[in-house]
């Protein structure tokens, strides 16, 4: 079974002003929630590019897991995608696209994910995955918004699909 999220988020800076924030791995650290307990794994600076790899560990909730994405489109400054290649997730594919628009930026998120474990994966994600996955796009959000100082912006779901095919 697959899930997908998708949010956008407008920012009053230009796309140039924008994507440089989100081409450096290491800013993760300042949009990824402290309770998830990020630590970037690959050594510094990361020269982002189609193939690039990052790992990284988190906790989620009392289990640690690390985590390898690559980069598998990079397309500056309208996106990229990254994939989990090492993860907690059956499949993750993670479309990060910036649009130019009056007076800003658009930032959209979307998510495709497939978790293992069958009837176990889909019942933790009822349950509890769904709903973190949530509160770290939020914690993002608010993050950025503070970060571009467009904390009076608030981010929208535009989407989210349970078990899409």
């Amino acid at each position: 079974m697959s899930w997908q999220i998708q949010r956008e988020q407008f920012l009053p800076q230009s796309l140039e002003e924008v994507f440089p924030f989100f081409a450096q791995a290491e800013n993760l650290n300042q949009i990824t929630p402290p309770w998830l307990r990020f630590r970037l794994l690959t050594p510094l600076p990361i020269v982002m590019q189609q193939g690039t790899l990052i790992d990284y560990k988190i906790r989620w909730r009392w289990w640690p897991i690390r985590w390898r994405t690559e980069i598998v489109e990079w397309n500056p400054p309208h996106g990229f995608v990254d994939v989990q290649i090492k993860g907690p997730y059956r499949r993750w594919h993670h479309r990060h696209t910036f649009l130019s628009q009056a007076g800003g930026t658009l930032v959209r998120d979307e998510v495709e994910y497939d978790l293992p474990l069958g009837f176990l994966g889909r019942w933790l994600h009822q349950r509890v995955i769904r709903s973190d996955l949530e509160a770290i796009f939020d914690y993002r959000a608010r993050r950025v918004a503070d970060y571009f100082n467009a904390s009076n912006i608030s981010p929208s779901l535009i989407g989210y699909l349970d078990g899409f095919q």
